[in-house]
């Protein structure tokens, strides 16, 4: 990253990423709110299986008022679009709790939150009058209320000491909400699990251990068991019957909660009927086995808790709202000091950053300098040099001085908490290998059950024909096999063979300062067969400087008239000619309605006078004898034309980012075609591709929007036929710009790709965000999703092999080895383990 001077060249991260959360999220919002709809995402708690999300997804999509669903197993999350013209936020809650059984709660998406304690109940609070500013109030418990506020209305200290009737309290800092529904899923499937380990201890011991007297005291140890068995299959399994069944009666789902159920139930109830034999003094030969019900489900629970564990520690391992710091030190209007809570700021607040501390929130350095990593946000590992004027990015560490820094965004808009948002985009995205996953999973419980139904009948003929057993014995034993069928077959492993690593890949990613903004982008990048590049902004650092300049007719007020037009555009080559006129001291004559014109200038009126200024070709000056010689020299031409006739040209210059030539070369060493489309001059772009090493075939200057977008096309609808191979594939074409022009390329490319400090518009049709103004965020996405791939592909094949064994094992296919039905409880533990393990392992991959 840029230091001293030369970080003035480059747009910041909080600006960029300010941009965003106004393109992306404001502009949706107001959309909705015109529309009568409303953005709802929920956290759902109880998600345990592959079999869960698809319950989860047929459910709400089963309501008309509900689209452009997203559900996430992993983030425990659903995120939709709700009318609610034709239902409330409230009736879907309940819907979905009274059919699936999940606990659900809503995420706030509007404005601010705080979370207050009250002096009374907190459902009277919400039912009061609201102060100034407040969008909703909901109680969280019988003391505590969740309230959604406009923080530009009023702050958020107000907020808590004002406009109440009764006083009120800021209450304790929770986790963050996207992770708090999975740590109390942990908690819970924690505490079920250890009570089923307590009852069913004394189970295994009187059912295993060689007590004294155990025949004459066998009724009174199996009535111990059975009491026991009953309390586990009751209190632990319990919860799996109603959420089987209303899976397969509301959603038409059959899932793993269903294969539980079945197979402890049988276990349990055939150990209810031999019980009943003993007790009538007529024992069955088999016995009861109270031990395998109970262990089947205490194995199921800890097999459940271990990966629910798991799942929770890889997302909170790359979650990026932890960056968030709790307290920082306010700065007083009277100049003293306080301690407070960074979610009571408010505007207008100003702040200390203390040596060695997180910078709380986004600000403006208003005195003191010091040195600031960045590197958790934008990848960038050498500290940024930051004084007055400087701004800082909420995440980041104060490493040396002291800094006083005016607060710009409140901690709940920042940046982290941005970029945390599109992160959580992508994680709620689906790749299309995703689909693959989804009807594998679709059809394995109904398959299981199938071959379990076989492996009863295979045994119970076996039984009766080969072993010459009795029918109650061969029945016992078919049960046995069937029931570990059942239990050992898993489809977790396959449901979160992609999910898994998709969450994974998009923190790492951004940790490196690259942010995908869908899935889809991790799923093909590793696959690009050619990059096309604009050129100012994104080869070029973007930070044009006049080089020459001419002025045809001065009496007429050239100058002035040009600096009049141009000095609201925020393009880069109209940013520099206004700088370069400022400099000599040029006022600016007012023009009426200045006019962008995408891809080539702008043009406004003057007493009658048409003015123009951009590029040579739109207004027809190429050949024209004081700009053929700018031309020729390779810089980019300024032109202004009064009425047609050229008043003055001035001639830019730019320079090549830092890591452009290294990774164009990486590029090309890994037979990937680079190309450049470029709206600027011919001389200019050449010059620039010369150095780069660019076949002159795969460079276009002076492109409109509508030709990149032809040209890109163009380069889709051919056959790749590059790679050692020469296998013919389709081309997967990766654009990579920063300006509105280039909004319709980064569409229109399989992959599009946003330079740090570019335009809303073009970040609203990127795939990608790169977080930090360096080319080799190209290179870092490409490995990401090439690693990502791999462990997809392992989970995957993994998944594939642990079923198709254990489902061997377990039937008895193997004439000297074979599963015991009370240890197929192991299954989910030892099948989603892997695939956990190699989501996480990403972490610590070298990108």
């Amino acid at each position: 990253m840029l230091t001293g001077n030369c970080a003035t060249k480059r747009t910041t991260v909080i600006e960029k990423v300010a941009e965003i959360k106004t393109d992306v999220v404001h502009t949706t919002d107001t959309e909705l709110g015109l529309s009568g709809k409303e953005h709802v995402v929920l956290s759902i708690s109880g998600m345990t299986c592959t079999g869960c999300e698809t319950k989860l997804s047929r459910t709400l999509k089963t309501l008309p008022s509900v689209t452009k669903l997203k559900t996430s197993l992993v983030l425990s999350r659903a995120e939709f679009v709700l009318d609610v013209g034709l239902q409330s936020v409230d009736g879907v809650i309940r819907h979905l709790e009274r059919t699936t059984e999940f606990k659900c709660e809503r995420i706030t998406n509007r404005g601010s939150s705080l979370d207050l304690v009250c002096a009374g109940y907190a459902e009277e609070v919400s039912k009061g009058d609201w102060p100034s500013g407040v969008i909703e109030i909901r109680a969280v418990d019988k003391k505590t209320v969740r309230v959604d506020f406009d923080a530009e209305v009023v702050g958020a200290r107000d907020l808590v000491q004002n406009g109440w009737p009764h006083p009120m309290e800021l209450a304790p800092l929770s986790v963050d909400p996207t992770l708090d529904a999975g740590a109390r899923h942990v908690r819970h499937v924690g505490y079920m699990t250890l009570l089923s380990i307590v009852l069913t201890i004394p189970v295994l011991v009187l059912s295993w251990a060689p007590l004294p007297n155990k025949e004459q005291k066998e009724i009174r140890f199996a009535t111990v068991s059975l009491v026991l068995a009953t309390l586990v299959q009751v209190i632990v399994a319990g919860p799996f019957y109603p959420k089987a069944l209303k899976a397969l009666i509301f959603s038409r789902v059959i899932e793993m909660d269903l294969l539980i159920v079945l197979s402890t139930t049988a276990a349990y109830v055939f150990s209810v009927v031999a019980f009943g034999y003993l007790v009538t003094h007529q024992p069955l030969s088999t016995g009861q086995f109270f031990e395998t019900s109970t262990l089947l489900v205490t194995l199921i629970m800890v097999g459940r808790f271990i990966a629910a564990l798991a799942r929770q520690k890889a997302v909170e391992s790359i979650s990026i709202r932890s960056l968030q710091t709790s307290s920082t030190t306010l700065v007083l209007a009277n100049g003293d000091e306080a301690d407070i809570d960074t979610r009571l700021f408010q505007y207008g607040d100003v702040f200390k950053v203390s040596p060695e501390c997180r910078i709380p929130t986004d600000g403006t350095v208003l005195s003191g300098a010091s040195e600031i990593d960045e590197s958790m946000l934008t990848g960038e590992s050498r500290p940024v040099v930051k004084s007055k004027g400087s701004q800082v990015i909420a995440g980041s560490i104060n490493r040396s001085g002291v800094l006083t820094v005016k607060l710009t965004r409140i901690p709940g808009d920042n940046t982290i908490s941005t970029i945390a948002s599109m992160v959580d985009e992508a994680k709620l995205t689906k790749p299309k290998i995703q689909a693959i996953a989804d009807q594998v999973a679709t059809y394995f419980v109904p398959v299981v059950v199938s071959l379990t139904i076989i492996v009863f009948c295979i045994w119970l003929a076996i039984g009766i024909t080969v072993q010459k057993k009795s029918g109650s014995e061969a029945t016992i034993q078919s049960i046995t096999y069937a029931i570990t069928v059942l239990i050992v077959s898993c489809p977790c492993a396959i449901g979160l063979a992609v999910p898994m690593v998709i969450v994974v890949a998009t923190g790492v990613a951004s940790e490196k300062g690259v942010v995908f903004r869908s899935a889809d982008a991790i799923e093909i990048a590793w696959k690009t067969s050619d990059v096309v590049f604009d050129k100012t902004g994104t080869l070029t650092q973007g930070k044009l400087s006049v080089a020459e300049s001419e002025s045809l007719n001065p009496s007429v007020g050239t100058k002035a008239l040009l600096l009049g037009l141009v000095k609201d555009s925020k393009h880069p080559v109209s940013v520099a000619v206004t700088t370069h006129l400022k400099s000599q001291g040029v006022s600016a004559t007012a023009i009426s309605t200045p006019k962008n014109v995408v891809g080539k200038g702008v043009e406004g009126a003057f007493v009658g006078r048409t003015l123009r200024a951009g590029n040579s070709t739109w207004l027809g000056l190429t050949d024209h004898p004081s700009v053929q010689p700018v031309l020729s020299r390779g810089y980019t031409a300024f032109c202004f034309a009064i009425n047609g006739e050229l008043a003055a040209v001035f001639g830019l210059q730019d320079a090549l980012r830092e890591d452009a030539l290294t990774t164009v070369a990486k590029l090309q060493e890994r037979n990937i075609a680079v190309h450049v489309l470029s709206g600027d001059d011919d001389g200019a772009v050449r010059a620039v591709t010369a150095r780069l090493s660019i076949p002159s075939a795969n460079v276009r200057s002076r492109c409109t929007p509508a030709e990149k977008q032809a040209y890109i096309k163009g380069l889709l609808s051919t056959i790749d036929t590059r790679g050692s191979k020469k296998k013919q594939s389709q081309p997967i074409v990766m654009f990579c710009g920063d300006g509105t022009n280039d909004a319709v390329a980064l569409a229109q490319a399989s992959i599009g790709v946003h330079m740090s400090g570019g335009t809303d518009v073009a970040k609203s049709a990127a795939d990608i965000v790169l977080m930090r103004p360096s080319l080799a965020g190209i290179l870092v996405a490409m490995a990401v999703s090439r690693k990502s791939m791999h462990r997809i592909a392992f989970n995957f094949g993994w998944s594939f092999v642990y079923n198709l064994f254990a489902i061997l094992l377990a039937a008895g296919a193997f004439v000297h080895a074979r599963i015991p039905p009370e240890f197929a409880g192991l299954g989910e533990l030892v099948s989603v383990l892997p695939v956990v393990a190699a989501g996480i392992l990403l972490k610590w991959v070298k990108i």
